[in-house]
């Protein structure tokens, strides 16, 4: 898996981000069987995902007080 992503503050609890992954599959032999003939296929997937969200960020920091 390769992937890049950024994201931005605009306001003070809020921000939005961007994400770019591309997975790579590995290779598979798949075997189909029927009555009178057999038949093998490779197969082979890459995956490209984009995600893009919007954020919001409750409350402050969690510090104990006394």
């Amino acid at each position: 898996m390769v992937g890049a992503g950024l994201e931005y503050g605009f306001a003070p609890n809020w921000s939005v981000a961007f994400e770019y992954d591309h997975m790579f599959m590995d290779r598979q032999n798949v075997n189909f069987v029927a009555t009178t003939f057999t038949q093998t296929d490779s197969i082979k997937q890459d995956v490209d995902l984009f995600t893009a969200r919007l954020n919001y960020k409750f409350g402050g920091p969690l510090i104990a007080k006394y």
